[in-house]
């Protein structure tokens, strides 16, 4: 496929133009004469630099990568088929849809995640693997997005790495094994032998001696419960409730943090917002 540069650029601007600052958790602001987003607004979202992501609107530079569409069509918040006609644009085949493998967020969980940024919250996939987190959420677990490989699962981490196991309550180890072995499972039933979750369990059978006896008993239906005790390296323990709404579409699922007001934690995530706060 080759790159359309001009259909690229044009398609670009009208999605920018149809974009409000609101839409994608920035702030107005007094002196905004023009509506729609601008141009360096859209270069932060998308994680590039404004001259790189102008040239493209300006249907010049080079052709763009397969990552870097993906990243555009993630910052503009594209909807599925819109992000599939910028890859095409661009002169790249789109990625398939839904599974495992899909990072592309919906907008519409988007627009509820940007809209949570004083509340701890975090999108995840059918693998465990942390895909956008609040600045609270952040603030409460760390950032979860940087992992690479199999690392970014946290069932992975949760087996291989102590320090994952480090941030919940020790009486919940052994339920929380059971659920990650749990879901683990059914995920590879769902997309069969050949996939990335099926990877994942083989590598957790050569590596966790606790993984190989829990996978062996073939659990399922081992499900999280909406408490959740989370050990913070400034705050101490926090008892939580865990809500979560899926994208069955992008199997995708929102997780929003929350404690009950006037409780001990309620007043600890109160104190972690004013620690985490940016300086000024």
């Amino acid at each position: 496929m080759e790159i359309d540069r001009t259909g690229l650029a044009e398609f670009l601007r009208h999605r920018r133009a149809a974009l409000q600052p609101e839409d994608v958790g920035l702030p107005r602001g007094q002196r905004r004469r023009t509506g729609g987003l601008r141009r360096e607004e859209v270069a932060v979202l998308c994680h590039m630099s404004t001259d790189y992501y102008a040239r493209l609107e300006r249907a010049r530079g080079p052709q763009p990568s397969g990552q870097m569409i993906a990243s555009i069509a993630q910052g503009l918040h594209l909807n599925i088929h819109e992000r599939d006609h910028l890859f095409r644009l661009s002169g790249h085949a789109p990625p398939a849809h839904g599974g495992e493998s899909e990072q592309h967020i919906a907008p519409g969980l988007l627009r509820i995640l940007d809209r949570l940024d004083d509340t701890p919250a975090e999108i995840v996939s059918e693998l465990g693997e942390t895909l956008r987190q609040t600045t609270m959420g952040v603030a409460l677990s760390g950032d979860l997005t940087g992992y690479h490989g199999p690392a970014r699962s946290l069932g992975y981490r949760w087996f291989t790495d102590p320090a994952t196991r480090g941030r919940y309550a020790a009486d919940d180890h052994e339920y929380l094994s059971r659920v990650y072995t749990s879901n683990l499972r059914e995920v590879v039933t769902r997309r069969g032998p050949q996939s990335r979750a099926a990877h994942l369990a083989e590598l957790l059978l050569n590596e966790s001696e606790e993984f190989r006896a829990l996978w062996d008993r073939h659990e399922v239906g081992v499900l999280p419960t909406s408490g959740k005790r989370i050990l913070h390296p400034e705050v101490g323990l926090l008892d939580l409730e865990c809500q979560t709404l899926l994208d069955p579409e992008q199997s995708h699922v929102l997780l929003v943090y929350t404690a009950v007001p006037g409780s001990e934690t309620h007043e600890k995530l109160r104190l972690l917002s004013v620690i985490s706060a940016p300086l000024r």
